[in-house]
């Protein structure tokens, strides 16, 4: 009997060791699971069934049961009964995790919209794209490319291949189409850079002034510029790592302001010597744009009056934290098709159907390598200049998020090419090369 007890002891020693231990890792997983549901369910418009199959069945995510609140627009993930998260949906700000203590305004500000006539044609409307056919171009073999992007492994959603603002291939998975949308992950970056663009185009903002933070004025943070965080080059402390619970996952899944992560983080190195890869520098940026506005209501119009609606970018969708500021890093919903507008903007050299967003100027800036990435970073956009992909233009560039988002530039062949997936498994370097073996 004695023996029996010690053993009972002991495991329930185990198990509490176990919990204690791995209670912050659940706190991560319900997160993601939550905020995922809400958004694919309530902004995406998908069923909870195929959010379940799709968007949060991945290990350890899926480790989480998922139900929702259709009334009340609401997610709930537990994992292991031990710990639930909740999701709250609000028109026009999306899907935000709930933090205990933090009260949340459903009747918060929204960002008013100007939506671009449906039926002027694609690309500077949401109209069907004009018929046109290229005869330089081997459909066949473009066709066979793209479908070779979609099977198990590669879980890609939705290919848009765009040459001359015409689209000449579009393919999607089994429960997507054209009117779909899809996460963006952090290409978000780069619509938060591009407003940057803007700004500075307008002789609204600097980007080589300092960074203006009271928080840095007494330390050496205070040599940081805005170009230095545009270029992820800041020397700031930060630690992307989505598979731990780091910086990044407790910043998206357990922080009230975004804006503010790594506002606190130390220098680790010196500014313009030091590239790292930070959601945080993003979304201290976005609280950069914040300061450029009197009001919360301007800052929430200007992403849209001045880029998203502008371009016809109709069905994108930016969601807040819960203090109501943009998650520039990570959050940005649109069609394939919408994320497409994007690449065309840059690739026109910022001129949207005769109208000017920002300059020439601009683009090479934000396609210029970061110091010290070994070409693969400019502002907030990939670059291929380091040679990461052998057979792709070297001045092809890009838009990258998590799990395999891409928007890819390639100004040679004035083509844009999306592809939206689940996993980063495809072969990129071939699947281009094959694209752009189709032009005769």
């Amino acid at each position: 009997m004695k023996i029996f007890k010690r053993v009972v002891i002991l495991l329930l020693v185990i198990i509490l060791t176990t919990v204690f231990y791995n209670y912050p890792k659940l706190n991560i997983i319900a997160g993601y699971s939550a905020k995922s549901t809400g958004s694919s369910v309530f902004l995406a418009k998908r069923s909870l069934e195929f959010t379940d199959k799709t968007d949060t069945n991945f290990s350890p995510i899926n480790l989480a049961s998922n139900s929702i609140n259709k009334e009340e627009k609401t997610a709930f993930s537990s994992a292991f009964g031990l710990l639930t998260r909740k999701s709250i949906y609000r028109e026009g700000l999306g899907s935000v995790l709930t933090i205990d203590g933090v009260s949340i305004d459903k009747s918060s500000l929204t960002p008013k919209r100007s939506l671009v006539d449906a039926t002027i044609p694609y690309p500077y409307g949401s109209g069907p794209n004009k018929d046109s056919i290229f005869s330089t171009i081997d459909y066949k073999k473009l066709n066979s490319t793209v479908n070779e992007m979609f099977n198990d492994l590669n879980k890609t959603r939705a290919v848009v291949v765009i040459h001359k603002d015409k689209i000449i291939a579009e393919k999607y998975d089994e429960g997507f189409n054209k009117e779909s949308l899809l996460l963006g992950w952090s290409m978000t970056k780069s619509i938060t850079s591009t407003l940057f663009g803007i700004l500075q185009c307008k002789g609204a903002l600097n980007i080589h002034d300092r960074a203006p933070f009271k928080e840095w004025e007494n330390d050496d943070r205070k040599n940081i510029t805005i170009h230095n965080l545009l270029q992820m080059n800041s020397g700031l402390e930060w630690d992307e790592d989505y598979n731990t619970i780091s910086d990044v996952t407790k910043m998206l899944f357990l922080s009230e302001d975004m804006t503010k992560t790594q506002l606190n983080k130390p220098l680790v190195g010196k500014p313009n010597e030091t590239w790292n890869y930070s959601s945080g520098t993003t979304n201290v940026l976005s609280g950069i744009l914040r300061k450029q506005f009197k009001t919360h209501q301007e800052y929430l119009d200007f992403w849209y009056t001045d880029l998203i609606d502008k371009i016809g970018m109709n069905s994108m969708v930016i969601e807040t934290d819960l203090s109501g500021n943009y998650v520039g890093s990570s959050y940005a919903w649109a069609t394939a098709r919408d994320w497409a507008k994007l690449g065309l903007l840059y690739l026109h050299g910022g001129n949207w159907n005769g109208v000017s967003l920002f300059d020439k100027d601009w683009v090479k800036y934000a396609t210029t390598p970061t110091p010290t990435s070994d070409g693969w970073y400019g502002a907030q956009i990939w670059l291929n200049a380091g040679n990461r992909y052998p057979d792709v233009p070297k001045n092809m560039y890009s838009f990258n998020g998590y799990q395999g988002q891409n928007v890819f530039v390639l100004p040679d062949q004035d083509l844009v090419v999306v592809r939206m997936g689940l996993t980063k498994n495809a072969d990129i370097n071939h699947f281009l090369n094959e694209v752009i073996n189709s032009f005769k």
